[in-house]
């Protein structure tokens, strides 16, 4: 069964435009992305999902294969699922495009559950709260996840809740998954939901309609980059760990 990433690029995000591109120690941050992915060695294939030609071209440049999409595609998952509609391949990656500490490990470890359990549709990943005031972030999304590793819920306020202050674990939701296509095609034809519509997350529409979402956890956080303070924390991040 094939296995085919996909990095959606969009250029024209809401809180910073074209971050996509921002330069981080010489090359776009996209470019980080795709040479962290290709690390990975469980992937048949990487492409790029841009909308933009700016995008495109600073792709192929450094050698990155790029499928453009429509700009007004609603959704990540709207953008992969039509990149990937005519290609060969039974599972598909959505690796985002804004995560350029990227650790290898997670997107093999999304493929290899895929792989071995028939019954998996969709998988996807988290890691261990280090930082307890990250919690109560909005912007961080939590999950809870029950005893045989499929996902509960995931909210942007802090689940559990700490009721006795006891000191709860809390995880962190890693924004990349793990598809088979056939269900990634038939996913985004769902209508959205109200917890999603609520929460502003799109894995929920797959929860309330009924459908499990696979939990791997990982020891690899990451710093997804969504506004100028994000992209000075990963370059702190990358100069420390010598990984620019």
């Amino acid at each position: 069964m094939r296995s085919i990433g996909v990095i959606p690029a969009r250029y024209g995000s809401t809180r910073l435009k074209g971050k996509v591109l921002a330069d981080i120690f010489g090359k776009p941050l996209i470019q980080h992305v795709w040479e962290r992915a290709k690390k990975s060695k469980l992937l048949d294939d990487l492409i790029i999902a841009a909308d933009d030609e700016r995008v495109s071209q600073v792709c192929e440049g450094f050698g990155a294969k790029v499928v453009m999409t429509d700009k007004e595609c609603a959704s990540g998952s709207d953008r992969i699922a039509q990149a990937v509609k005519n290609i060969d391949a039974g599972i598909v990656i959505n690796i985002q495009g804004d995560e350029p500490m990227l650790d290898a490990s997670i997107i093999d470890g999304l493929v290899d559950v895929l792989k071995k359990d028939k019954d998996v549709q969709m998988s996807t990943a988290v890691v261990k709260m280090r930082k307890s005031k990250d919690a109560q972030d909005s912007n961080v999304v939590k999950a809870i996840v029950d005893r045989k590793g499929y996902a509960i819920y995931f909210s942007r306020s802090p689940i559990p809740f700490d009721r006795e202050g006891k000191g709860a674990q809390y995880f962190k939701h890693l924004g990349f998954y793990g598809y088979r296509k056939s269900f990634l095609l038939g996913f985004k034809d769902l209508p959205p939901s109200v917890l999603e519509q609520a929460e502003k997350l799109e894995q929920l529409r797959v929860i309330e309609a009924g459908y499990k979402i696979k939990v791997i956890e990982t020891e690899f956080d990451t710093i997804a980059v969504d506004t100028k303070e994000d992209l000075s924390k990963v370059k702190k991040a990358l100069k420390k760990s010598g990984g620019k």
